[in-house]
């Protein structure tokens, strides 16, 4: 979260704003001004950039409340140029309660599009009622100034008319391409799910992954010759689709793993006195990149390179860890299961874990010997090569 600042909180869920949206803002004012268009345009070209990410908000609340239904806590809901992103702690291992989650999202933009056609609906009727009050107010001679009269009422409904119909049409848009077919859509997870209700979960990702390749690649053959968007919309797919597909693979690779097979028992370890300095050439030193920080026998805290990194700009290599380490974080179990470590290391945005046994530190475990450990398990199954004649 060190690239978005918090605004707020809704239901318990932590909802930021990426510094990237202050550049798409700053594109819209700027279409705007080089368009001629005056201040008032611009505001309002502005304030609907603000009500489409209201939209976007209420759509990742939607996958939210649908997940706190089967006990899944959501981290943080991020607002991006390009959409928003809501952080659940772990995917629904059922394949109905993926499906729920995934569509509860869409079904807001559902329910908002309806209410804006109701909404259209009643402004429309009042637009016809509003000119025989205008008249009246004018047969009163009701005046702001002798050279300026208000505004006619009947203007006020088709200016609300016409802001819903946008509304309209974007909660629109939204439904259908968050259902197109392919990962990260939820079209995608919807997908997975139906497919894994009838066949194995990494078989119902692949298929799912195929399926979502397919449409990336029909996407940029027909962006080459009529949208360059599209192009861009494309590689977007492929890319979530590859990555569905290879973090399947992994999960199921790790069933049924502890994590005492996998973890490191060879690292090094801070006390919270030690300077920044120190663990700089314990980084130099070695390939460790990630450091538990102990004081009296007990964990009290993790350092990890990115941290270094910015804190010797920030504070210089003199200041001790104690003051900087993160003194909130993740820790795992021997008896753990790999699978759900690699989960608790994704959703927590740190690479590395320390293993405790009670309050003792018996080992690490981080995503690259997670990885080591996969492709050596990979090598021993495999059969050896016939010999050459």
């Amino acid at each position: 979260m060190n690239a978005s600042w918090k605004i707020g909180t809704i239901a318990g869920i932590g909802v930021y704003i990426h510094w990237t949206f202050l550049i798409l803002l700053g594109w819209v004012g700027l279409i705007h001004y080089t368009s001629g268009d005056d201040l008032g345009d611009t505001l309002h070209g502005i304030l609907f950039i603000f009500a489409l990410f209201g939209i976007v908000v209420l759509h990742e609340l939607g996958h939210a409340m649908a997940a706190r239904r089967y006990g899944i806590a959501t981290r943080d809901i991020t607002l991006l140029p390009i959409g928003g992103v809501a952080r659940l702690e772990r995917m629904p291992e059922e394949p109905k309660q993926e499906l729920v989650v995934a569509l509860a999202g869409p079904a807001v933009n559902v329910a908002l599009a309806v209410l804006c056609v109701a909404a259209i609906f009643v402004l429309a009727g009042l637009s016809n009622a509003f000119p025989a009050l205008q008249s009246g107010l004018d047969d009163l001679g009701f005046v702001v100034e002798d050279h300026k009269r208000l505004p006619h009422l009947s203007e006020l409904p088709l200016i609300g008319v016409e802001f819903l119909s946008k509304m309209l049409f974007v909660n629109v848009v939204l439904v259908v391409f968050n259902m197109i077919p392919a990962f990260p859509m939820d079209g995608g997870r919807v997908l997975r799910a139906i497919l894994a209700m009838r066949m194995d979960y990494v078989r119902a990702t692949q298929v799912a992954a195929t399926i979502g390749q397919g449409i990336a690649i029909l996407f940029g053959f027909v962006g080459l010759f009529y949208n360059p968007f599209l192009v861009f919309i494309a590689l977007f797919v492929w890319m979530g689709a590859a990555s569905e597909s290879s973090l399947a693979q992994i999960k199921a690779g790790l069933q049924g793993i502890p994590v005492a097979q996998a973890m490191l028992t060879n690292f090094e370890t801070l006390s919270p006195d030690d300077r920044l300095s120190r663990v700089a050439e314990h980084i130099i030193a070695g390939s460790q990149h990630d450091f538990p920080v102990q004081e009296q026998g007990s964990v009290v805290g993790m350092l990890t390179k990115t941290d270094l990194l910015k804190l010797l700009a920030e504070v210089g290599s003199d200041e001790v860890v104690g003051n900087v380490m993160r003194r909130e974080f993740e820790s795992a179990e021997p008896s753990d299961m790999l699978e759900s470590i690699l989960l608790k290391m994704q959703s927590s945005g740190c690479g590395s874990l320390p293993v405790v046994r009670g309050s003792q530190l018996v080992g690490m475990i981080t995503m690259e010997n997670v990885g080591e450990y996969l492709a050596l398990r990979s090598a021993m199954r495999r059969p050896p090569s016939p010999p050459q004649a």
